[in-house]
């Protein structure tokens, strides 16, 4: 089990992006000075499969609703735009590691010239990547009928354990967080 550091960002619908009533996580040093094989071990030895790596992450805004997604940070540093337009933006470097609710938007928009990252998905389910400039309102809301059917993930892909963070959360977007443009609402535990 890691001993990093783990950062709550909360998030709420924002116009066509659904977000989720989970927070993001970010496990800061999850997997100490990173590396490909390591943080991939991490996420397989915690049944986050269908693992993938590149150079980055996608540069538009997208989520995913099939889907919950870890994204670790195996060489460099990157900054990804979450939540979508105004959201906020999060800079990771080599050995964090962010757990994705399955909704919310993410894009990355800077980067070291060696930014190497590793991926992957609870139990190894596959993924769909609905992108921001492609939704229509039945898109959005077929993706947010997939996203609520999916479960709680039995473990966390960067520590091993129970997915608390996501298991005491409220059962709505809406239960009094507060928007993130009024102010993110941000947690260490």
């Amino acid at each position: 089990m890691s001993t990093s550091e783990t950062e709550q960002f909360w998030s709420k619908p924002n116009g066509m992006i659904p977000n989720s009533r989970y927070p993001l996580l970010v496990h800061r040093s999850a997997v100490p000075g990173g590396g490909e094989d390591l943080v991939v071990a991490r996420f397989r030895e915690n049944v986050w499969l269908n693992n993938w790596h590149y150079p980055g992450v996608y540069t538009y805004r997208h989520f995913h609703s099939t889907t919950h997604e870890c994204l670790g940070v195996a060489r460099g540093w990157m900054q990804v735009e979450i939540f979508g337009e105004g959201g906020p933006i999060l800079r990771v470097s080599a050995g964090d590691v962010i757990v994705m609710p399955a909704g919310v938007s993410h894009m990355m928009v800077g980067h070291s010239e060696d930014v190497s990252m590793a991926g992957g998905y609870a139990d190894g389910r596959d993924w769909d990547n609905m992108r921001h400039d492609h939704l229509t309102e039945d898109l959005r809301r077929d993706a947010a009928k997939r996203i609520m059917m999916l479960p709680i993930p039995g473990r966390d892909p960067a520590t091993g354990a129970p997915m608390q963070h996501w298991i005491d959360a409220p059962s709505s977007v809406d239960a009094g967080l507060n928007d993130f443009r009024d102010g993110l609402e941000v947690s260490d535990s």
